[in-house]
């Protein structure tokens, strides 16, 4: 994470702060090669996979957190995803399949359940890092996977948000980050966890393209 004005909003601090990170994740070449359709169908139905257990950790987590003065405001019932993993995998894979999380996914759902059940801090920084990136490069990756494995709506699902604005909702919610009241300590963990949720994203996205490689 790259140092930022603590005399700057959050949400620009956030930005600054985390441009590197964001910057590596986008270039792991996985989702590239996705979006290309150079890899088989298999390998997104993996991605899916993955997916499906970091936002089932996730979303149990906003449910805890949903009441918290901070963490709540946060908890957006129309940004839930774990239907339409559900939905997209039984598409791609048949009903009822067997899922399996890779090394890196067990390790992400497990810094998930120590930090975002609990912490404020810790819920935000996940869901920042996981929801405004799906409503920001996923809304390009979304289209370009559904072409290359010809989806016709069932199987991209995921990438849908029936109801949302991308641009509007990413406004609101640096808006939010601006006025939620974290202690300055908690300001710090937070910016810290983003950069962490970065990492444990990266070390997915790594596994994927080292097993489809």
């Amino acid at each position: 994470m790259t140092l930022a004005d603590p005399m700057e909003k959050l949400s620009v601090r956030l930005r600054t702060g985390t441009r590197m990170d964001h910057d590596a994740a986008q270039g792991s070449g996985f989702l590239d090669r996705l979006a290309a359709g150079e890899l088989p169908r298999q390998a997104y139905a993996d991605l899916a996979t993955q997916h499906w257990f970091i936002y089932e950790t996730l979303e149990q987590a906003a449910a805890v957190m949903a009441t918290d003065s901070v963490a709540g405001s946060f908890v957006f019932p129309e940004l839930t995803r774990l239907p339409a993993l559900t939905d997209d995998l039984e598409t791609l894979l048949g009903p009822g399949p067997q899922l399996t999380p890779l090394p890196a996914t067990t390790e992400y759902c497990a810094r998930l359940r120590a930090v975002a059940f609990d912490h404020p801090w810790g819920f935000v920084a996940h869901h920042y890092t996981r929801y405004l990136g799906d409503l920001s490069g996923g809304q390009y990756l979304g289209p370009a996977i559904a072409k290359a494995y010809a989806l016709n709506g069932a199987g991209h699902r995921f990438f849908v948000f029936e109801g949302v604005s991308p641009p509007a909702f990413r406004t609101r919610y640096r808006e939010l980050l601006d006025q939620a009241a974290f202690a300055p300590d908690d300001e710090q963990k937070f910016l810290a966890e983003v950069t962490e949720a970065y990492r444990l994203n990266i070390a997915v996205l790594r596994e994927l393209k080292e097993r489809w490689a």
